[in-house]
């Protein structure tokens, strides 16, 4: 039970740490898939 609840928080660790690098990067789904014409708000 222990190795899971760690596997978890480890899971969690590495999904924020994703999240915030790979949007720093520039590597996000917005940034991506769009072109010139295209304006987000």
């Amino acid at each position: 039970m222990k190795a899971m609840l760690s596997a978890f928080v480890v899971m969690g660790l590495i999904s924020v740490g994703a999240y915030y690098g790979l949007h720093e990067a520039g590597f996000g789904s917005d940034e991506r898939q769009t072109s010139d014409s295209v304006r987000l708000d």
